[in-house]
């Protein structure tokens, strides 16, 4: 009976050290986290679009063209990675094959629309046709933070005289949404 009373306890010790708290220790290992290293500057690719618009009764070809500049100031982005900023040429050309507007467009072109941020760490990232109104051909355009969806839209308007006015555009698309209801 001795000898069942010391196993029985033997299994109850056992039991008890297993179930107990280990002891804990001090080291904590963690991977380190290694900082991102900024790849060699980024560029958008180059492209170029041609558009046939009728305008004041003929028609017209817009020609958009986008090519990355090193001559520009490179942006970097809060990692440090940089971007090289681009020039945007618009070009509208008659039916006849001469030139009615020639231009070239920086960030800089803008810089009177943009607070300091965009000024800073923003790109030119975009130019595009948006319609003939009038006497007018309507533009727009865009200085954003590179590779996120912040940026500042902007209206280009060109006059049948050759006349251009830019504009901060405050108007939202909604014309889609508010289709037919009444």
């Amino acid at each position: 009976m001795k000898q069942m009373l010391t196993i029985a306890l033997l299994g109850i010790l056992l039991m008890l050290t297993a179930c107990g708290e280990k002891k804990k220790s001090d080291n904590i290992i963690a991977p380190r986290v290694e900082k991102v290293k900024p790849k060699a500057p980024i560029r958008m690719s180059e492209y170029s679009n041609e558009i046939p618009v009728d305008w004041i009764g003929k028609t017209y070809q817009v020609v958009i063209s986008r090519a990355p500049s090193d001559s520009l100031s490179k942006v970097k982005d809060e990692t440090g990675q940089e971007f090289v900023d681009n020039i945007f040429t618009l070009k509208v050309k008659r039916s006849d094959g001469s030139v009615f507007f020639n231009r070239s467009f920086t960030k800089h072109t803008f810089s009177a629309y943009l607070d300091d941020d965009f000024r800073k760490t923003g790109i030119f990232e975009g130019f595009v046709f948006d319609k003939a109104d009038g006497d007018w051909l309507v533009f727009g355009a865009s200085v954003g933070h590179p590779q996120t969806d912040e940026y500042i839209p902007l209206v280009i308007r060109l006059s049948r005289m050759g006349e251009l006015i830019i504009k901060r555009d405050v108007q939202m698309d909604t014309e889609s949404v508010d289709a037919g209801e009444d």
